[in-house]
């Protein structure tokens, strides 16, 4: 169970750094010259993806994100699928809304924390 909820903590955590590094990217992409009309529309496609991945406050996170993946799958031979992935994913919501509030990100709050709670309430039931 503290697996479960220990990856459902790193991807939510990891889903805000991301959104933000994401953010970085669309300053930068905003702020560079327009691509050149004889690029070929694949390979300006492939230079934004990597241009993404060179942000490191994007980059780190995702590679945490997609080793907490990497954990889920070893979770998912050990613990039925019905229970993992609730569990899994409701703690992913509610971590992804209270570290989103963590790094300053415009959100109602109360609204949040109801919804939090009922995550949580709703997890408890699961593994009871």
């Amino acid at each position: 169970m503290e697996k479960m909820i220990a990856v459902g903590l790193v991807w939510g955590a990891t889903n805000a750094l991301m959104r933000r590094g994401a953010l970085i990217w669309d300053q930068t992409l905003k702020s560079s010259p327009p691509p050149n009309a004889t690029h070929h529309r694949l390979l300006a496609s492939l230079q934004k993806w990597v241009n993404l991945l060179l942000i490191w406050q994007y980059s780190v996170p995702f590679l945490l994100n997609l080793s907490a993946s990497a954990t889920f799958f070893a979770i998912l031979g050990e613990t039925p699928i019905s229970l993992a992935v609730p569990v899994t994913n409701a703690t992913t919501f509610a971590a992804t809304a209270v570290f989103g509030m963590l790094l300053g990100e415009q959100t109602r709050v109360g609204l949040a924390l109801l919804g939090t709670f009922l995550i949580v309430l709703g997890v408890y039931i699961c593994i009871m």
